[in-house]
């Protein structure tokens, strides 16, 4: 039983990963890249490298390609797939931005069959790496078809599906329907991942035991809880389940403003951080005041010195 981190554009990059890696993650996916972007941007693009990037402390990392030409990403996933880098290359049929989804890629190839095969075969056929697919449960609630792309992605020759148990236009809203993800499961013989609302290691058991999955995919539920992945463990495991102190939550959060600070800019730093802060303080007392003041902050001294100083005044 596998406990993945799913990609999220924005949010995944390598730091965060490796955060989540440290804490019992089996496998991670990198944000998603743009096939056509990759094949014509110049290789050295920051913007393109940045996505690309992977770090020596991350054990098993797949590259998720999304797109809507079936050359394109046959290029694309034929030159990542043998820059030995990566563990696999997954296809995009689950992103339900309106920028990707209303041009055809990601959950709106949910919309079109025919050209969804055809990019799956052309990428299996041009990796040197298995081939995966993420997807959602259809377009709407009047077009339901998981079940359908589920079998197709496998006659192409996917080696693994995930779903998120979420139709396109229910975005994040609503709850995941894992029952008809358990029918994705029943439908194919490759493994299938379960993606959706799963923000507790309760959560986690009870959707594995419904629906069967061969593994889950967390992805909201890791922002500021990389914990998380080793609560599910212990759970499967029948250990007893600890929740990390808020020692633990600020030094990781400096751990990880480390990183960002190490990799980029550090207005961009700071910007991004503040997210991650956000998520982190999430049920500590005073978080919203704290978070109010730290989106004030332009300096990350001035945020690494706050975050010091709730773990001193926490233990006084």
């Amino acid at each position: 039983m596998e406990i993945r981190l799913a990609p999220l554009a924005g949010i995944t990059d390598w730091p965060f990963r490796v955060l989540c890696f440290e804490q019992g993650c089996d496998c991670a996916t990198t944000e998603m890249v743009s096939a056509l972007g990759y094949v014509y941007a110049p290789k050295n693009h920051p913007a393109t490298q940045s996505l690309l990037r992977r770090d020596p402390r991350e054990p098993r990392l797949i590259l998720q390609l999304f797109g809507k030409e079936p050359d394109y990403m046959a290029r694309a996933a034929e030159e990542l797939s043998r820059c030995g880098d990566y563990d696999g290359i997954d296809i995009n049929m689950g992103c339900p931005a309106h920028k990707v989804a209303s041009s055809g890629e990601g959950s709106g190839l949910m919309r079109d069959p025919a050209l969804a095969e055809r990019i799956i075969r052309a990428v299996v056929k041009a990796s040197a790496l298995p081939v995966s697919v993420k997807m959602r449960l259809g377009w709407d609630a009047a077009h339901i078809n998981a079940v359908e792309m589920a079998r197709l992605a496998e006659d192409c020759g996917v080696r693994e599906i995930a779903v998120h148990g979420r139709t396109r236009m229910q975005m994040y809203a609503g709850e995941a329907d894992w029952d008809m993800i358990a029918k994705v499961k029943q439908a194919v013989r490759v493994p299938v991942y379960g993606n959706g609302d799963i923000f507790t290691a309760q959560d986690a058991l009870e959707r594995i035991k419904n629906s069967g999955v061969d593994g889950v995919l967390i992805g909201r539920g890791a922002q500021g809880n990389p914990w998380l992945f080793r609560q599910i463990k212990d759970a499967l495991a029948g250990r007893e389940i600890t929740q990390p102190t808020l020692r633990e939550k600020m030094e990781t959060a400096l751990r990880h403003y480390d990183m960002l600070l190490n990799w980029k800019p550090a207005h961009v730093a700071v910007s991004e951080m503040r997210k991650h802060i956000g998520w982190y303080l999430r049920g500590e007392r005073g978080a919203t005041q704290l978070r109010d003041r730290i989106n004030r902050m332009e300096r990350a001294e001035e945020v690494q010195d706050l975050l010091r100083r709730l773990m001193e005044e926490n233990e006084a």
